[in-house]
């Protein structure tokens, strides 16, 4: 059976996007690897058995580079499930993560929207019971 393993995410510096993603959401950096060229193979993860990981893509280009925040067309993108809402939530605004918003109720779970260094929205869920 197959699983999704990793998302792609444009950023524009490898160093800031690792620091940001460290620092602001605690993920663990898995693998640094240069490739030549200026470019590397990074990818971080919310632990190191994650099933899904992050592969931080540094643009390439004006096409590319355009593109850095707006992956998804301002829409949120990105999806960070939880069991502990309120302790990820106050660690995250302790630790200077942007909000769009405040945490809400929905059907399906509470839910904060916030963004990542450059601009691309992620909520921050836990699914309702």
């Amino acid at each position: 059976m197959a699983f999704l393993s990793a998302i792609s995410i444009l950023v524009a510096d490898y160093d800031e996007a690792i620091a940001w993603y460290r620092s602001k959401l605690g993920f663990e950096l898995i693998v640094d690897t240069p490739m030549g060229g200026g470019k590397r193979w990074v990818v971080v993860a919310p632990s190191g058995d994650a099933q899904t990981r992050i592969i931080l893509a540094k643009a390439s280009g004006p096409e590319q580079t355009a593109l850095i925040g707006r992956q998804m067309g301002g829409r949120v993108g990105f999806f960070l499930q939880t069991d502990r809402f309120d302790e990820d939530y106050a660690a995250m605004i302790e630790a200077g993560v942007v909000f769009r918003e405040a945490p809400r109720h929905e059907a399906y779970g509470k839910v904060v929207v916030f963004e990542d260094c450059y601009g691309n929205g992620w909520d921050l869920i836990e699914p309702a019971d």
